[in-house]
Order: structure tokens, then C-alpha cells, then sequence
């Protein structure tokens, strides 16, 4: 216990402390920042990955088939339990529950995933691929989730105050594809003190009147979100899966599927690049939180209780009521890939779209310095909890 706290999580906690005060003394401006993100999530994360999973067989897929419906329906069904309890229990809007899912019920397994599980478990092929299933769920499944669910919430508010107010009916014209066809008009009602798109802006300033521009209606536009709400989450879905966090991990389970094997002549070209995620994603988890103002509310607690301790718990609970009781290592693995700090992803769209930036803040920093605390808990507690089964 006391080599795990002293080698693994102290020099993760003191890299992410150096993040935080270069984020406050301004070492790196936002351009720089998202620079970093962009190197962790699109460049060295997928390598890492990558060049873990292909080294995999299909015999280990076979064996580990308990393990991926364990990440899947785990990390899918916990993420919706987050969405539905803050709705029940704090009385949220849907996009405010939305986003609140995002934040308690998914783990930022693309910046500490693999920080924290290699110097405890090893770099191995088992633990590279409890981060590449958890990752994918988390980048292909739950963000689409959320996003449509903020859609929702958005338009049902537009529907509702438009309806109480009467609003002023404007003619927009509809995005088409291609550059060769007449631009659609269709009437809309606008409705005073609801945010509106691109277009709507474009057509009220025409009648002298400026509004705010929402930057999530001005990116997946209300109305054909509307008409074709299957296509649009669809849409959302392909989108999620061509990112190279997704995408990455993804090719490298089809490529092992189909017995397709990489040279090993190949490993240094992405371990090189690969070896950059741990010690950069950490400084850039400190210099996202650096970013955020935070308070402790009996919300923000919950939301860390949820993600820190009740999610890892049902996760292992599931786990050993299915039979992975005989591999006690792997069920640890899981515990703490899904036991890990809230997706800072949810922050980031939280700050975007304007939508509970408090709350999700206090959220965010709280699970993270918690993460001390509840990392070491799971470690002690798993190995007791594997004597009883």
C-alpha cells in the first residue's frame, strides 16, 4: 500500500499540482492548452492504444467477453443512473441532468487511464485493454448520449417559452448540401429569452434585432435536428467514432478480430509517441482545473460519491455475480478504470454550452483531489473482497 501511495498516485498528484499553478501563473495560454489536449486525445492517446490492443489475440477477446459486457452495459447503464437520479434527486432540467451525466457518470479514462493503471498493474495487454473498451464506450457511446439529451432538454425549453410568450415567427434558410441547390426557408418562431442559431440571428438582425447566438443550436441546428432526430444522434454516434480515441482502439480490436497481426518492427514507431500520454495528460488535467472555479455543495458530493465510490462498486458487484471471481486482477482493473475522476469532456461541454459550469466545476475538482482517497480505498479494499469469493 505504502509503494503504491509513494511510486503510483503521489507522482501523479504532483504532476497535476505543477499543471494547476502553471495554469494559474498563466504558463500556458488557452491556444496552448488546447494544444495539449489535442496531443493527449488525438495523437498520443490512440497510439498507446493502439499498438497495446493489436498485440492482443482473438482467444483473449473470447476469454475477456464477460469483461466487455461488463465496460459496455456498465459504463452505458451508470451514465444513464446519473442522468435519471440528478433529475430525481436536485430537480434538474434535461440538459442540466445531461450534463451532469457526463460529468459524475463518466471517467477520464482518456488523461488518467492509463497514468494510473500501468505503474500499478503493468503495461500489458489486459490492462491496455480495459483502457481501450472503456475508452471507446466513453467516446463512442456516452458522449452522443449526452449530447442528444441536451438537444432535448433545449428544444423542449424553446417549445415551452415560445409557447408562453408568442415569440416573433422570422424566415431562416436551412443549411443544404452541396453548392448547387436553392437554400430551403422555413418559418420559425423565436422566442425572447431563448438563445438561437446561426441563421435565426442572421434573419432577426435583418429586422434590427441582435441576439444571442447558442453555440450548441448553432452546431446541430434545431430544426432539422427536429425533423430528423434518428439521423441527427446517428450522426452524433459516426462523429464520436471517427475520433481518433475511438477510432484507434476500435481498428486495432477489428484488425485482431480478423487475424490480421502488426509487425512488431512496428511497436517503437507509436511507443515513442505513446510513451508522451501519461505525464502530458496529467499536467493537462491540472491545467484544466486550474481553469474552473469550484464550491463544495451537497451536489458536487454527491456527484463524487457517485463517481469515486458507487459506480466502482456496482461495477464490481456485477463483476463477481457474472464469474470474474476466478481473475480478481482484472476486476481491480475495471474497479479502477471506471472508479477514475470525472471525463474532463464534461466540463468542457458544460463551459461551452453554458450549462450547469458551477456545479460541474465543483464536481470536477472535488473528484479529482478525491481520487486520492477513493484509489487507495479500492486497493485496499479489493484484495479482501477477492478472499470472500
Amino acid at each position: 500500500m505504502v509503494d503504491i501511495l509513494v511510486n503510483d498516485i503521489i507522482p501523479i498528484l504532483i504532476i497535476m499540482i505543477l499543471g494547476y499553478i502553471c495554469g494559474k501563473l498563466t504558463f500556458f495560454d488557452d491556444d496552448q492548452r488546447q494544444g495539449m489536449n489535442k496531443l493527449v486525445l488525438n495523437i498520443a492517446l490512440p497510439a498507446a492504444l493502439f499498438v497495446s490492443i493489436v498485440k492482443a489475440s482473438r482467444a483473449m477477446f473470447a476469454k475477456d467477453i464477460r469483461l466487455t459486457l461488463v465496460s459496455v452495459v456498465g459504463v452505458t447503464g451508470l451514465f444513464l443512473l446519473s442522468y435519471v437520479l440528478d433529475k430525481v434527486m436536485f430537480h434538474r432540467s434535461t440538459q442540466e441532468a445531461a450534463v451532469c451525466a457526463l460529468i459524475a457518470g463518466s471517467p477520464t479514462i482518456g488523461f488518467l487511464g492509463f497514468a494510473v493503471l500501468d505503474p500499478i498493474y503493468g503495461n500489458n495487454v489486459t490492462t491496455n485493454l480495459v483502457i481501450g473498451i472503456v475508452s471507446i464506450v466513453v467516446n463512442a457511446v456516452t458522449i452522443p448520449i449526452g449530447l442528444s439529451l441536451i438537444n432535448k432538454g433545449q428544444a423542449n425549453d424553446r417549445k415551452k417559452v415560445a409557447t408562453t410568450n408568442g415569440g416573433q415567427q422570422v424566415t431562416v434558410k436551412l443549411p443544404q448540401k452541396g453548392t448547387n441547390k436553392t437554400p430551403e426557408t422555413k418559418m420559425v418562431t423565436v422566442a425572447d429569452g431563448v438563445p438561437v442559431t446561426d441563421a435565426e440571428a442572421k434573419a432577426l438582425r435583418e429586422k434590427g434585432v441582435d441576439r444571442e447566438i447558442d453555440l450548441v443550436r448553432a452546431e446541430v441546428d434545431y430544426h432539422n435536428q427536429q425533423e430528423k432526430q434518428s439521423n441527427s444522434t446517428w450522426s452524433a454516434v459516426l462523429n464520436a467514432v471517427k475520433q481518433p480515441v475511438a477510432a484507434a482502439p476500435l481498428l486495432a480490436i477489428i484488425l485482431v478480430l480478423i487475424g490480421i497481426k502488426v509487425p512488431t518492427s512496428w511497436d517503437p514507431t507509436f511507443d515513442l509517441i505513446a510513451k508522451a500520454n501519461s505525464g502530458v495528460a496529467v499536467l493537462a488535467a491540472g491545467l484544466a482545473l486550474s481553469t474552473v472555479k469550484f464550491s463544495i455543495s451537497k451536489e458536487s458530493l454527491w456527484n463524487t460519491f457517485f463517481r469515486l465510490f458507487l459506480t466502482p462498486a456496482i461495477i464490481v458487484l456485477v463483476s463477481y455475480l457474472i464469474g470474474m471471481g476466478s481473475d480478481p486482477t482484472k476486476i481491480s482493473m475495471l474497479c479502477l478504470a471506471t472508479g477514475l475522476p470525472p471525463a474532463f469532456s464534461g466540463i468542457i461541454i458544460s463551459s461551452r454550452y453554458n450549462i450547469y459550469v458551477k456545479e460541474g466545476a465543483s464536481s470536477v475538482a472535488i473528484s479529482t483531489i478525491g481520487f486520492a482517497v477513493s484509489c487507495l480505498f479500492w486497493i485496499w479494499l479489493l484484495p479482501i473482497i477477492a478472499k470472500m469469493f
